[in-house]
């Protein structure tokens, strides 16, 4: 009589998980997912153009967003989080308050190619907060691509054969300080779900524009508040499409496919608005996104290496 055969380990069958950010094609898709949300916000809050103040623009649509990260918020009233954790929540809420007050009053005297195309300075503000910030290094080659992308924002703007309206100055001040704030993200997307992430921003940032909205507020109608509701959807979708793309998939995968957001933007701009399609805009944003492709594939060979040496 012959023996039962042994019984397999109980995750033999089970096939290996992928590891994280191993899964490029979901992090392409969530990206793309990124580029539009945002497109749509782009569009909204250029065609209520500036009727309103941007501080009560930017408030209510945070004010929709608490519909939209209701959800979470019971799960966040659980969460055991280190009082650093939530002074680093509190710290990118105040960063992506003062960035969104910018990028409204912008996007309501500019066209929407420039806002976009400005706004691709967000990752080398991040390359340059790491380093400076969280002491990460700071190579010359990421140095070479710091300075292509800034010739690629003086393309964009390109001062003396150009007005430059407030609007362009307030974008660079919202590139800036959105840059911040993603920094910020990238770590906090570590230490908490997405979900988490993106609702603990909009509650903070709503409390910090609700003193401002308050002192410059206006009547507004019905249909400017239905609007404003619509881009605290696709703002919201947007920030949690991001924040997926982050993890699935490295940097070097997803950056890419942002220069999408710019013919989106321009398509609209074009198509509703009549805003001719500037090619110096196009330059400039591909100068900038080919910039921060090169600085991300550069800091994903190098982590290769350095794991390569310690195995």
């Amino acid at each position: 009589m012959t023996s039962a055969p042994a019984a397999p380990e109980k995750n033999a069958m089970k096939p290996a998980a992928k590891p994280a950010q191993d899964r490029p094609l979901a992090g392409l898709l969530w990206m793309l997912g990124t580029t539009l949300s945002f497109t749509a916000v782009n569009v909204i809050v250029h065609y209520l153009g500036s009727n309103l103040p941007a501080t009560q623009t930017s408030f209510v649509r945070f004010a929709w967003g608490w519909v939209f990260v209701a959800p979470a918020l019971w799960h966040i009233l659980h969460m055991k989080l280190s009082p650093k954790v939530w002074g680093l929540f509190g710290l990118r809420g105040l960063l992506q308050a003062i960035a969104v007050l910018m990028w409204f009053y912008a996007m309501a005297r500019i066209p929407i190619a420039d806002v976009t195309a400005i706004g691709y300075l967000n990752p080398i503000v991040v390359s340059l907060g790491g380093a400076l910030l969280l002491g990460e290094g700071f190579a010359w080659r990421r140095g070479v691509a710091v300075v292509v992308a800034l010739i690629g924002a003086l393309v964009i703007l390109r001062p003396g054969m150009r007005a430059i309206e407030p609007g362009h100055v307030a974008q660079l001040g919202a590139a800036f300080f959105f840059g911040l704030s993603y920094l910020m993200m990238k770590r906090l997307s570590g230490l908490a779900p997405a979900t988490v992430v993106v609702a603990l921003m909009t509650v903070v940032v709503t409390l910090c524009l609700a003193p401002l909205a308050v002192l410059n507020w206006q009547p507004m109608t019905w249909s400017e508040n239905l609007w404003l509701g619509a881009t605290a959807l696709f703002a919201t979708l947007g920030h949690y499409c991001m924040t997926r793309a982050f993890a699935c998939a490295p940097v070097t995968v997803t950056q890419p496919v942002v220069f999408l957001q710019l013919v989106w933007a321009s398509s609209a701009g074009y198509v509703l608005f009549g805003e001719a399609l500037d090619p110096f805009v196009f330059l400039g944003a591909a100068m900038i996104v080919g910039a921060v492709s090169y600085m991300a594939w550069r800091e994903a060979v190098m982590k290769r290496r350095k794991a390569a040496q310690q195995s």
